[in-house]
């Protein structure tokens, strides 16, 4: 008997589900215990709760439907984008999903995978799960919970599975295109989801934190982490765990996926340092902070997303550097002009991802190396398959391609959000009431992170 079909490749198909592992621990418990630890005492629980139903929630409606809205056939809506903008919704439920997978508009330009379709599926979806989980960070402690069970399944269903398919599941942005722009010889370059992660989960944040309403005003005066070791036990593991979010995206466990995974820790200890010394020579306080250097690794983890298998080291060094220091220029400048004073983003998503996102897919333009492989040719009739852009690839034409993709995800997913949003307030509060959020996790859960006598003893009685 022989427990391997042939076309599956063991090392491969190991890999694939080590490294979704990776990137579902960056949400439960990663995400789940770095916002835990970094929202006031009274919000640790909510925030928890938010992040392991979330993820909960995600994953069921990938299996029913969406799957196969960002990875099957299209849906032809109509004539343009509209052909080539989502996939048809189905389940994947049942046995038929051990066959080989495939992605169908891209199976004729990339090599065959080497793993079945339950596995694209699991490795695909942990991706899904933790984009709603990164824009949580925008609407903790006021946002109804109720609301929130609603919402991440219609948001995942109609910005997330439509921003999947167009980059990463062969719809537009995905597609080369001859015509008129004859320099337009390939798609949106989004490695692992600097676009379709980080700056959807930054754009969503944004708007909801809008049309949701700021946190009480005490709360926004007094918004101190209830415990930073917790916080650094987040942060290290999302930091580990993204070499699963950018190693696994060649899909093969190459030589591509070991320089994705070199270039993410590189950006990613670069942008923490360069944050870092932001905070001790320009910041008011000249001093370095715990909760800087966090963001300045977010900062580069994100900006190293859309490039990290596109990009040599010296890029990924780059990229590190320049995405920390726009995000850092963005919280502590952009942040105190009267827009951003308005809109309560509790975590400052909008920057940490959404400015990273967008910076570090920009950057993909520009420092995209021709001479990184992702996919080596057979010598004949099949080329190595690279990417171009302008400094090493003399392709400036990539970084208008890339802004078309970032414009077009800002526009759909900051439309989508309030208009879902706007739809659940019909009929149903979208904050919870003033009494509530005064007291938090209590008045939620009828629980806290830190019990104290009087509540264990409240309970037990």
């Amino acid at each position: 008997m022989n427990p391997y079909p042939d076309w599956l490749n063991a090392g491969d198909n190991a890999w694939q589900l080590v490294a979704a592992t990776l990137v579902g621990l960056m949400s439960i418990p990663g995400i789940a215990v770095l916002y835990g630890g970094l929202v006031q005492k009274k919000w640790a629980v909510n925030t928890m709760l938010m992040a392991f139903t979330g993820f909960s929630l995600v994953l069921v409606a990938w299996v029913l439907w969406e799957f196969k809205m960002g990875f099957g056939e299209p849906l032809k809506l109509g004539p343009g984008v509209l052909q080539s903008a989502v996939g048809k919704p189905g389940p994947i439920l049942g046995a038929d999903n051990q066959h080989q997978a495939s992605i169908p508009l891209l199976d004729a330009g990339m090599p065959k995978f080497r793993f079945s379709e339950s596995t694209l599926a699991y490795f695909q979806f942990v991706f899904a799960a933790i984009t709603p989980l990164l824009f949580l960070g925008s609407v903790i402690g006021r946002i109804n919970f109720k609301v929130w069970l609603l919402f991440v399944p219609l948001w995942s269903t109609f910005a997330y599975a439509v921003n999947a398919f167009l980059v990463w599941g062969g719809g537009f942005w995905a597609q080369p295109h001859a015509g008129a722009i004859k320099a337009w010889t390939t798609g949106a370059l989004d490695f692992s989801g600097g676009y379709v992660i980080h700056l959807a989960a930054g754009t969503s944040g944004f708007v909801a934190a809008a049309v949701i309403g700021p946190r009480l005003a005490r709360d926004r005066q007094h918004a101190v982490p209830n415990n930073l070791p917790l916080a650094a036990i987040g942060a290290g593991i999302l930091w580990l765990g993204w070499n699963g979010f950018n190693g696994g995206d060649p899909y093969f466990a190459g030589t591509n996926a070991s320089l994705a995974v070199l270039n993410t820790n590189l950006a990613t200890g670069a942008a923490l340092l360069t944050w870092v010394i932001w905070d001790m020579f320009v910041s008011r306080e000249r001093k370095p902070t715990f909760l800087g250097a966090i963001n300045g690794m977010i900062a580069g983890l994100v900006a190293i997303t859309p490039a990290a298998g596109f990009v040599n080291s010296f890029g990924a060094l780059i990229i590190g550097v320049v995405a920390s220091s726009l995000v850092w220029m963005s919280w502590n400048w952009l942040g105190r002009t009267r827009l951003f004073q308005k809109v309560d983003d509790t975590l400052g998503v909008v920057h940490t991802h959404g400015v990273a996102g967008l910076a570090g897919g920009l950057l993909v333009g520009v420092l995209a190396d021709p001479h990184i492989i992702l996919y080596q040719g057979n010598g004949k009739d099949a080329a190595d398959v690279t990417a171009a852009g302008w400094l090493w690839g003399h392709h400036p034409f990539q970084i208008l391609i890339q802004l078309g993709a970032a414009l077009s995800i800002i526009a759909w997913d900051a439309l989508i959000t309030f208009a879902i949003l706007r739809f659940l307030g019909l009929f149903m509060k979208l904050r919870a009431p003033d009494d509530v959020l005064e007291l938090g996790d209590v008045a939620i859960h009828q629980e806290e992170a830190y019990p104290d006598e009087s509540l264990v003893a409240g309970r037990v009685g």
